[in-house]
């Protein structure tokens, strides 16, 4: 390709926001579609986004921005998308444009909820996308701290090492450090799983669980985590990788984590609508939580993925909070 690799993110979120940015210290140019008319336009106006990561400025000549999901996609040669797993299925559904020989990469963080389908399976299935053409980003890395400058960790996973080490390349800066990897599958799992364990983590501490039983917490997490994707994707993987093990230990302990304030929430006692009422983002986890239980349902004994059952009980079956967490207990070690 004589001309330079275009990037586009879709979706208008704090980690989207955060992915511009990033992009924005290495290219001339970095589409960005939203479906907020009002975002775009208030960027526009006012070189910030109004709903999230509001302190960070962007320069708009460095911005092609778009409503509009069909020119965004026909723009850009790598699609790097941000919207959220409820939601990307009906945003996909717009999209009518040939993607196949484009790269499409998942920093959604989160399965298709209406398939049961990792985000590169849905493009390879209905898009005729190659698998060496998908790749994921992950972990871990705080959209609040990109925000910041903070020093951060990103894990890129393609099949396709250069196509992997092109993307990092692109995201790396003086604050972000990148790495690859090729379990594409395993990482875009550990990616929804830790999101799920961190709203185990916020319900530990609503309820008034200390330091000690959350250190035993995310240590079977972790081993659950490792069971959970080795049944799915058999392959060599470290799982005390950053992209896996730092990703769940910062989801699960960092302030700034919107699943444990979620579930920080219900351990006090909130309801689950009123939690999510109350929270203007969205908790991954409370979607992962359902698709990794009918993932499990049918494959698997629930008592060996003890974690992921509990917080699927206390989400979707109504049970008490405290209840079900004393049980779970007896089941940790």
């Amino acid at each position: 390709m004589d001309r330079p690799v275009k990037y586009a993110v879709f979706g208008s979120g704090s980690w989207a926001t955060a992915i511009v940015k990033m992009l924005c210290e290495n290219l001339d140019e970095v589409g960005w579609y939203m479906r907020s008319a009002y975002i775009k336009e208030h960027l526009i106006k006012e070189q910030h986004n109004p709903s999230y990561l509001s302190s960070v400025e962007f320069k708009i000549s460095q911005l092609k921005l778009s409503n509009d999901i069909n020119e965004m996609a026909t723009y850009a040669d790598v699609l790097i998308f941000v919207i959220p797993s409820a939601f990307i299925h009906d945003e996909l559904l717009k999209m009518t444009v040939d993607v196949k020989d484009k790269i499409i990469v998942s920093a959604v963080k989160g399965i298709m909820p209406e398939t049961g389908k990792l985000v590169g399976e849905h493009f390879h299935d209905v898009y005729n996308v190659p698998f060496e053409n998908t790749a994921v980003i992950a972990g871990p890395c705080h959209a609040e701290e990109v925000a910041l400058e903070r020093l951060s960790y990103l894990t890129i996973a393609c099949a396709d090492e250069s196509k992997a080490k092109a993307i990092a390349k692109n995201l790396s800066s003086d604050y972000i450090k990148t790495s690859t990897s090729d379990d594409v599958i395993g990482i875009e799992y550990a990616v929804m799983l830790k999101n799920i364990y961190a709203i185990a983590a916020g319900i530990a501490h609503g309820l008034g669980y200390g330091d000690n039983f959350q250190s035993v917490l995310m240590s079977n997490a972790i081993r659950e985590m490792k069971r959970f994707i080795k049944k799915r994707h058999k392959m060599k993987r470290n799982i005390n990788d950053s992209a896996y093990l730092g990703d769940l230990l910062v989801t699960g302990y960092s302030l700034f984590s919107r699943n444990r304030m979620f579930g920080n929430m219900i351990g006090k006692g909130y309801t689950v609508k009123s939690a999510q009422m109350e929270m203007n983002m969205v908790a991954e986890g409370y979607y992962a939580a359902k698709s990794a239980y009918n993932l499990i349902e049918k494959n698997e004994r629930k008592d060996k993925l003890p974690i992921i059952t509990a917080i699927y009980a206390i989400l979707y079956e109504g049970k008490d909070p405290k209840r079900t967490f004393q049980k779970l207990t007896d089941k940790l070690d």
